[in-house]
């Protein structure tokens, strides 16, 4: 009987009792310092800035203001605090009625969700808090805009709160997150990863396979050297090409080649294989299936990504 891979649901489950989902929520007015200039320009060359946030709202009194973590005010909390509640309310209401969902993560998603003032994210975190139902937060960031301050606020909240911080890692060699545009080195990443999980908090590490100039080898060392540093739960993430995209131009120009289904299988299985069993996994592949996606095509259909993976999973006795 093949063995099934810890999953952050059977996580939440067992801890909570009940069917636990998040709630991703897009709010208007964050940005991240890899687009607004103070750490790089552009943003990373596969970040389409629309196109990994389905759910932003378009408040037109909020199009060309952004916070970051030395804004002095912010006219638009009330805005914002009113989006927070009207997607939680949408969204939740849908899970539970295709679902079955009983509590809720509030998930801050889009953009980089601790890169604003504290009195902001305080307002903002304790709104969702305040919801029915809420067990918890999962906050999207990058490890460059995090803050002490931040992290001593979150400590106190995960005392009595389900709290957890997702960085995005993407890569352990330095020469890849410069290829990329990243702007942070591997161990940025890493003192904060070991930061926030001296803390108490909860980490998720969000890797990519397939990116410009990795083979194998440096993607499953990537992914052993980041459960090295306390990872308690994972994504795994395909790289794509979106238009409007650094990497859309490489891939127009024949510069970059993306992984094919047959790489990520490999990759993806091993990488399982060799995780630790206490690390669960809350994602094993990504894309998308609208116009903006150019290639590979494999990653345009997630139903059929999940059979082929749960195929190939199925040979070394695991099922996702």
């Amino acid at each position: 009987m093949n063995k099934q891979v810890y999953t952050f649901g059977s996580y939440l489950k067992k801890k909570f009792g009940v069917k636990v989902t998040k709630v991703p929520i897009s709010i208007s007015g964050f940005t991240c310092p890899n687009i607004d200039g103070t750490v790089a320009k552009g943003g990373c060359t596969f970040c389409e800035n629309d196109s990994f946030s389905p759910s932003l709202d378009k408040v037109q009194e909020l199009k060309g203001f952004f916070l970051n973590l030395d804004s002095t005010e912010n006219p638009h909390l009330e805005k914002q605090l009113g989006q927070l509640e009207s997607q939680f309310e949408s969204i939740s209401a849908r899970q539970t009625r295709e679902y079955g969902t009983q509590k809720y993560l509030v998930y801050f998603q889009s953009f980089t969700n601790t890169y604003a003032p504290i009195e902001t994210l305080k307002a903002l975190y304790e709104k969702a808090l305040s919801f029915p139902n809420v067990v918890g937060l999962s906050i999207g960031t990058r490890s460059d805009s995090i803050t002490d301050e931040a992290l001593d606020y979150l400590e106190e909240l995960s005392k009595d709160k389900e709290i957890w911080v997702e960085y995005g890692i993407q890569s352990v060699y330095d020469a890849t997150l410069e290829r990329i545009n990243r702007g942070h080195d591997s161990d940025n990443v890493k003192q904060w990863i070991i930061k926030t999980r001296q803390r108490g908090i909860k980490v998720c590490g969000h890797l990519i396979f397939g990116l410009p100039g990795e083979d194998k080898e440096m993607m499953l060392e990537t992914a052993k050297r980041a459960y090295e540093w306390g990872l308690d739960s994972v994504k795994y993430h395909p790289l794509y090409v979106v238009k409007r995209t650094a990497l859309a131009n490489e891939y127009a120009r024949g510069e970059f080649t993306p992984i094919n289904e047959e790489d990520y299988l490999d990759v993806l299985t091993k990488a399982m294989i060799m995780k630790p069993a206490d690390i669960h996994v809350q994602r094993i592949t990504a894309g998308t299936d609208d116009d903006s996606l150019i290639a590979p095509q494999w990653c345009r259909d997630r139903n059929t990504q999940v059979k082929n993976i749960n195929g190939a999973l199925k040979k070394v006795g695991l099922k996702y």
